[in-house]
């Protein structure tokens, strides 16, 4: 059930981000609202099967974004592989450790973007990038991505919760059908 909500939250923040956020000025080019479940799924497990459910949320960013492919997949690795790091070695829960790896998963993507630019092209187009736009989604990923991670954490809780309840309720009148059966 778990992959349900995971599911339904790539739809929903992709949908956002795609759809809804271009329509307002102020959010037009924002950061990655991925990042936000990157992160989430990297603090609530270190198992190897979330960085397969996270190459898998990658393909499809890759394959709806103009950017290379690999480009998110690479990025949403990266930002997992170091919060796995820094995971074992600060409190995960503390609000500076999410405020930091808020700006560094911005400043990866970005940072990879400029490498792009740097292979692709030649060495002057780097001072063409637009470091400002860089500046603006640091800025709204230190702002938006811990409380968006706090939402996560209430939702996914109480998705928890309600899957249990119906999970009980099933197995309590699937029990009750045996036994009029009987």
């Amino acid at each position: 059930m778990n992959t349900v909500f995971f599911i339904f939250l790539t739809l929903f923040l992709i949908i956002i981000q795609t759809i809804v956020l271009p329509s307002f000025s102020w959010f037009a080019q924002c950061f990655d609202l991925l990042i936000i479940e990157i992160l989430f799924l990297s603090f609530i497990s270190s198992r190897h099967t979330m960085a397969f459910a996270i190459i898998i949320i990658g393909c499809i960013m890759d394959s709806i974004s103009g950017v290379p492919f690999f480009f998110h997949i690479f990025s949403y690795l990266w930002i997992y592989i170091i919060v796995q790091m820094f995971k074992l070695l600060l409190f995960q829960k503390s609000t500076v450790f999410i405020l930091i790896i808020s700006i560094v998963s911005v400043l990866i993507q970005h940072g990879l973007l400029l490498f792009l630019v740097f292979v692709n092209q030649e060495d002057n187009t780097i001072w063409k990038f637009n470091f400002s736009l860089m500046i603006r989604q640091v800025f709204w990923g230190f702002i938006f991505i811990p409380p968006g991670i706090w939402l996560v954490n209430i939702c996914y809780h109480n998705w928890i919760i309600a899957t249990k309840f119906l999970q009980f309720k099933l197995l309590k009148n699937t029990e009750n059908s045996i036994d009029r059966i009987h």
